[in-house]
């Protein structure tokens, strides 16, 4: 498929920003499948209420898609979210489908969605997106079934777009009762796994494609989805920090975050971002190559503010070291980001030893907060053997004619758990 993107450049934008949103609209239309032939840009005091771009502009789109390019334009999209009316008006002048920002992040949200929470989130947003654009659309169609007479010639009826509209309030009505039920089992399933495994838990966060996915596979172990691309992610995955630690530590990988990530989709996704909040700590991945990582950490920064989970203990791990260039640009990138920010890791997910290093620092955050204690397990109740030492670090272990007694180290609460499993007599 071939697309054409258009943006207008605002005064209180600078080049930078601008030229980093256009490449990032680039990267998701190649997401979504679209191979971008050329752009159109123009500086504006705002935009044209009419149709988004200047009059001389959108004929200037016309011209190219009907006599200069010698294949068929399928879409046109354009770097900003817009009006129904601008969109429909652009259409009609430059002979093009267009598609704004948001409706390009809407279609591969549909897309890349799995879970039927995640799919119930998309379609919210998708409706709430489409119901106030059906009008404009009905212009578009023209007069015919515009209007349903009222039964037997009485009254006006209703209209197409309200009887749409109407349709839509109330698939949206039956979407929200269906993710509460599904929020209802998910805390359910958290809470299990959480009692069964201890309450250590890391959420990956961070700017989409800033490699998260392949730092997930490379703690984890875990055989997830790693593709060069915008949103391969949606679906909050969740593994256990591999080898096991004591204590046992849950990774949780989150959907990435954009600029100007549609407002609704931060609402209808926050149950996604929910392992987030749950987190005692957070990996704020950042791509270590990107010259304009820190507007991306700025967004990151933001939707963290906007789910409440930007109080939660952070770690900023600068990925794609690798990516930087060759070992002096990699050694002065380094001190360089070690200076602005102190305490962060500069690292590669593909180098071992990298990871390794990130483990440990993991390990030893959670580390902080156990508790050394021991436990007298009599010969008659020896079935919790494994689960002292599935839950606990054994630091010791001597036993007499009595029973076996252990030197461990823990979580407070997991050792208390295992308190309450022994029989009364050995409980002291």
């Amino acid at each position: 498929m071939v697309a054409l993107v258009a943006s207008v450049q605002l005064p209180h934008v600078s080049d930078s920003e601008f030229d980093a949103s256009l490449t990032e609209l680039r990267e998701l239309a190649k997401t979504l499948g679209y191979k971008v032939v050329e752009t159109f840009v123009q500086k504006r005091a705002s935009f044209d209420t009419t149709g988004y771009l200047g009059i001389g502009k959108r004929q200037e789109i016309a011209e190219f898609a009907s006599h200069t390019s010698d294949v068929e334009i399928d879409a046109l999209l354009v770097d900003h979210e817009i009006s129904p009316s601008q969109a429909r008006n652009l259409e009609k002048e430059s002979g093009c489908p267009v598609m704004d920002r948001t409706m390009v992040i809407l279609e591969i949200f549909h897309r890349n969605a799995r879970s039927r929470a995640a799919k119930a989130q998309v379609e919210i947003a998708r409706l709430g997106y489409m119901a106030p654009r059906l009008r404009e659309a009905a212009k578009l169609a023209g007069p015919q079934g515009r209007q349903r007479s009222g039964v037997g010639g009485r009254g006006a009826g209703e209209s197409h777009t309200e009887l749409d509209r109407r349709k839509i309030r109330d698939r949206i009505a039956e979407l929200h009762l269906e993710i509460v039920a599904m929020d209802a089992e998910r805390q359910t399933q958290r809470a299990r796994r959480q009692e069964r495994q201890g309450l250590a838990s890391v959420a990956l966060v961070g700017y989409t494609n800033a490699g998260k996915s392949t730092l997930m596979r490379a703690l984890t172990g875990s055989e997830v989805l790693v593709a060069n691309k915008l949103f391969a992610t949606l679906d909050t995955t969740v593994r256990t920090l591999h080898p096991e630690s004591v204590p046992r530590v849950l990774v949780s990988d989150t959907v990435g975050f954009i600029k100007n990530l549609p407002h609704g989709l931060v609402a209808s996704f926050k149950s996604t971002l929910d392992e987030a909040l749950d987190a005692g700590l957070l990996l704020h991945v950042i791509d270590a190559s990107d010259p304009g990582f820190e507007r991306q950490l700025e967004v990151t920064d933001t939707v963290l503010g906007e789910i409440d989970a930007d109080q939660l203990p952070r770690l900023r791990i600068f990925n794609k070291i690798d990516h930087v260039g060759d070992a002096a640009a990699q050694a002065e990138c380094t001190a360089a980001l070690r200076e602005r920010y102190p305490d962060c890791v500069v690292m590669s997910a593909r180098r071992p030893e990298d990871v390794a290093r990130l483990r440990e620092t993991i390990v030893d955050f959670f580390r902080k907060d156990l508790v050394e204690a021991k436990l007298f397990l009599p010969w008659s109740a020896q079935q919790l053997r494994g689960e002292i030492y599935a839950n606990c670090e054994v630091l010791a272990e001597s036993a007499d004619e009595d029973g076996a007694c252990f030197h461990i180290r823990g979580e407070a609460n997991a050792i208390e758990r295992l308190r309450k499993q022994l029989p009364e007599s050995s409980r002291e």
